[in-house]
């Protein structure tokens, strides 16, 4: 009965084509890819093997398991894939937009989308430190194709794998979504749908090697797991992604509305109900960021309680009660100031964790923690650039 029940929840996340086929048939969306292989290579992009002219599964006629073979993930989304840019080979994710749909709503995000992006991606805000808005390298025309566009954006993880090390690394998580919030409310933006599917990682320094997008545990031929350091040692970036919700408004208008659009954070107060009322964005913004915090670290570990206080006041069911983006990063400096070297290197706990784990992890935890002391290691990571 659980198989059943897992095999129906994968049907109902990505479609029942896209599940029961076979690995060694592209699905309609791959497909699409594989038909503009030479054209987006031609455009400086070179996809995977799996969705060459000439593929033929590396599997086949092998002892070989399609779990250990590269070639034998199809992507789940249709219209994100990933590629190499082969001007540097620079991993990157290409994502379709679609400005002619059946459904208008869907042709209405492609537009945003871009134009949103190009905004945060073009000087002089590309250049600004706090800008925390996904970069878009390029903007694609495929061919005989006016009605879409493909966006070329870095390739990121989700933003808490691999698990946060310590209190710094969490500290600065919060800071820079914090302040990337802050930086696009400045500039009169308001996502809509800052959930945390739409919060992502750019952590390419932290891995020793290069992983494969569609496992991000392995290694990109798949040979092995991958390995790689510490957020401390290492640190990455952290950005906002999926714009297609996004709206700029006028820097005259106070207090903006909008009609509800649900995004992936189904809790906010002010949507429930049939036909809610227009609602003010950037208040809906400090709710969902409050909301990843304490998915992302509330819920799941130990050592974070003093962010409770700031996150309470994000979430607060009265829209108007919440803080506005420099009120949160006024409130999070104030709370953080006066956390100790000692508190910020504390090794963050997941709840659950067994006897054993705790232990293995307390004890290499502690090595670190000797190393980063003696070396004068930031207990905040501090990116170079």
């Amino acid at each position: 009965m659980a198989g059943s029940d897992s095999l129906s929840e994968l049907i109902e996340v990505f479609g029942e084509e896209a599940v029961r086929r076979s690995p060694s048939q592209l699905s309609k969306g791959e497909a699409w890819w594989a038909e503009r292989y030479q054209w987006l290579k031609d455009s400086g992009y070179q996809l995977r093997p799996r969705y060459a002219p000439d593929w033929k599964p590396s599997w086949h006629r092998t002892k070989k398991s399609i779990f250990n073979s590269e070639d034998g993930v199809p992507t789940w989304h249709a219209h994100l894939l990933d590629a190499v840019r082969t001007s540097d080979g620079k991993f990157v994710m290409l994502k379709l937009l679609k400005f002619q749909s059946s459904n208008p709503s869907e042709a209405e995000v492609g537009r945003y989308e871009v134009e949103i992006g190009q905004k945060f991606s073009s000087e002089p805000l590309a250049a600004d430190p706090s800008n925390r808005c996904v970069p878009i390298y390029d903007v694609l025309y495929p061919p005989n194709d006016d009605n879409s566009r493909i966006l070329v954006m870095p390739l990121l993880r989700t933003l808490d794998d691999p698990q946060f090390d310590t209190i710094g690394e969490g500290v600065d998580f919060c800071d820079q979504i914090f302040v990337g919030l802050k930086f696009m409310h400045d500039n009169h933006v308001a996502h809509r749908d800052c959930s945390m599917i739409n919060v992502m990682m750019e952590a390419t320094s932290m891995f020793v090697g290069d992983w494969h997008p569609m496992n991000q545990n392995k290694t990109r031929d798949f040979a092995a797991y991958v390995k790689y350091y510490t957020r401390t040692q290492r640190p990455p970036r952290y950005y906002y992604i999926d714009f297609g919700y996004s709206r700029r408004y006028d820097p005259s208008t106070s207090d903006p509305r909008e009609k509800v659009m649900i995004g992936g954070d189904d809790t906010v107060p002010e949507h429930q109900g049939n036909n809610p009322p227009p609602q003010n964005p950037f208040r809906t913004d400090i709710y969902c960021v409050g909301n990843v915090i304490r998915e992302c670290l509330l819920n799941e570990t130990r050592g974070f309680e003093f962010l409770v206080p700031l996150v309470a006041e994000m979430m607060h069911k009265d829209p108007k009660q919440r803080p506005s983006a420099t009120e949160v990063v006024e409130r999070f400096d104030n709370l953080t100031k006066g956390l100790s070297s000692w508190k910020l290197r504390s090794r963050v706990i997941y709840r659950g964790e067994d006897v054993f784990t705790n232990t293995l992890h307390g004890t290499t935890h502690w090595f670190r923690r000797v190393r980063f002391v003696l070396t004068r290691t930031p207990s905040i990571p501090k990116r170079s650039s």
